[in-house]
């Protein structure tokens, strides 16, 4: 028996024979035999089929894992059709005499060291993406087979995999994933969450696995490969009881989110779009606790209008039914942008032009996207909430924004209703002014995510800086205990709505503190409800968080 360890994305068991991939070997042919038309037009017969295969993982990723992973192939298309990248493949075609699969490869390669070496986050990101599309289009030209197939379930161990890889996977039989490479926030790691299967990351793979029964051991962080009999029962008497588990889950539905000393609080999802709300119903959620509105625009190819976001709002208020709906505002910049918006390239676009600081700047955009917001208001309990908040200047203006809309509306003969607004507290500047801040609002929403960021001075999309990104912090949790209690002080309600919300190692921590609403990814809702039902606050203090910080009580 051999055992490897790395980190865990998902606590949980898998069970079952383990396929170790090996993308085929890398060289291919360089001097051609054609003429340099003959390569250019075997190039660009290979991207249109690249594109048509494109838009396939574009369905298939749709209706398997949403559209905000989708959105990565609509990228994967536009980088296709990009004329720095094509004018370069040509000129190694004219210039080098070279092979069609030759002048992609490494186009490929000097433009994914390019982005690699940016400080832009964003175009570090495009790097893989750039790898990703070379080569597709250089197997098109080869006639390689790129893909993961298996006749039974199995445990996919390897490298690293790519978003064409992840979703071009048979589902159905994937048990699990173990990889050398990748960080909380890979592709790997997304699909993982969304499917809700165990997976581990860094971790030192051995070629010598593959077709060996394997476990994934994700509340240990640990794979095991050829486990000895006595350890396999083990496991899967454990998995038995995770599959059990999940099946009394279920019977939680259309219960109340209630400890047994009856302490309520509010169970929320987050959501990217009209096609997550599926997963948020079907997870039985009392609302929508943050819709991160930005991806309408991300997969967009310019500004989308009032008219498109409407339409989008409208649904998603329609289909939750009277429940809360809250739409974050345009949260753009940093990580995520849009090519259209033509933001200008910064040193540290983490701290420069992004979310409420484009909307200020951008009335006109922000005008558009908080009329759409209003008019959906009125098929549904639609409330709205600004991002990156860091001043009460910066509420009052965006307030001021948000009651020209109503007048426009009004005098237009629109109908809306009354929409309740928050602040995204994601900030230390924010949380310091909190009581002033809890003034202006109707609720606050913590976005622990970018908190702990900015509070610890740590990149959380940097892997190397995983061992130091805490979110456990005492910092961090007395920061949420101030906010909180500084709603508190001012009537309004606070909540969370970042990736601690579903750690449930605070959840004791949290309904002590008096946090009111909890949103999560959709997946997370019942297991937290489950935890929340199982909480007496009135009795001996359960966990080791909450006892730590139990003087903030």
């Amino acid at each position: 028996m051999e055992v490897a360890t790395g980190k865990s994305i998902l606590k949980g068991i898998a069970i079952g024979r383990m396929h170790v991939f090996k993308s085929e070997g890398d060289a291919v042919q360089k001097e051609s035999e054609l003429s340099q038309p003959e390569e250019w037009k075997r190039f660009q017969t290979a991207v249109e089929k690249a594109q048509a295969q494109l838009r396939d993982l574009y369905d298939k990723a749709l209706e398997e894992v949403g559209e905000e992973q989708a959105a990565i192939f609509d990228v994967h298309q536009q980088l296709l059709e990009d004329e720095d990248y094509t004018d370069a493949v040509k000129n190694i075609i004219a210039t080098q005499g070279a092979t069609a699969e030759y002048a992609t490869q490494t186009t490929g390669a000097n433009f994914a060291k390019t982005f690699a070496s940016m400080e832009d986050e964003y175009f570090r990101a495009r790097s893989a993406d750039i790898e990703d599309i070379s080569r597709r289009v250089v197997n098109i030209l080869t006639g390689r087979e790129d893909s993961i197939e298996s006749d039974e379930p199995f445990i996919l161990v390897a490298d690293d995999l790519t978003p064409s890889q992840t979703v071009s996977l048979d589902k159905s039989k994937l048990l699990g994933f173990v990889t050398r490479y990748g960080s909380s926030n890979s592709h790997t790691a997304i699909l993982a969450r969304t499917m809700n299967i165990p997976a581990l990351i860094g971790v030192d793979i051995n070629d010598s696995w593959d077709g060996q029964m394997g476990i994934i051991d994700g509340y240990n962080a640990c794979v095991y490969a050829d486990p000895t009999d006595e350890l396999l029962k083990a496991m899967e008497e454990k998995h038995a009881n995770d599959v059990e588990q999940t099946a009394l889950l279920q019977k939680l539905k259309n219960k109340p989110n209630q400890t047994l000393d009856g302490k309520e609080i509010k169970v929320y999802a987050n959501i990217g779009n009209v096609a997550d709300v599926g997963l948020v119903l079907q997870n039985d959620a009392q609302g929508i606790g943050l819709f991160r509105s930005e991806f309408i625009y991300l997969e967009a190819p310019d500004f989308p209008t009032e008219d498109e976001q409407f339409e989008v709002y409208k649904q998603v208020a329609e289909t939750m039914g009277g429940k809360q709906v809250i739409i974050r505002t345009l949260d753009l910049g940093a990580d995520k942008q849009a090519p259209y918006f033509k933001l200008t390239k910064e040193e540290n676009p983490a701290l420069g032009l992004r979310a409420i600081r484009i909307s200020l700047t951008r009335p006109d955009l922000f005008k558009t996207q908080l009329r759409a917001i209003l008019r959906a208001s009125a098929f549904g309990m639609v409330s709205l909430m600004f991002p990156m908040i860091i001043s009460v200047d910066e509420v009052r203006r965006a307030k001021a924004i948000l009651e020209e809309c109503k007048q426009e509306l009004k005098d237009e003969g629109q109908s809306f209703s009354a929409v309740q607004v928050g602040i995204m507290i994601e900030t230390p500047a924010s949380v310091m002014i909190a009581d002033e801040l809890a003034q202006e609002v109707d609720f606050f929403s913590m976005g622990t995510n970018d908190l702990t960021q900015y509070t610890l001075a740590i990149d959380r999309q940097n892997a190397e800086l995983d061992d130091f990104y805490d979110p456990h912090h005492p910092a961090i949790l007395r920061m949420i205990k101030h906010v909180v209690d500084a709603a508190h002080r001012h009537g309004i309600w606070a909540g969370i709505c970042g990736e601690l919300g579903a750690d449930l190692d605070l959840t004791e921590t949290f309904l002590r503190m008096g946090v009111d609403e909890l949103s999560v990814s959709p997946g997370a809702v019942l297991p937290l409800r489950h935890e929340i039902r199982n909480l007496d606050l009135q009795q001996e203090i359960k966990s080791d968080l909450a006892k730590e910080f139990e003087d903030l009580f």
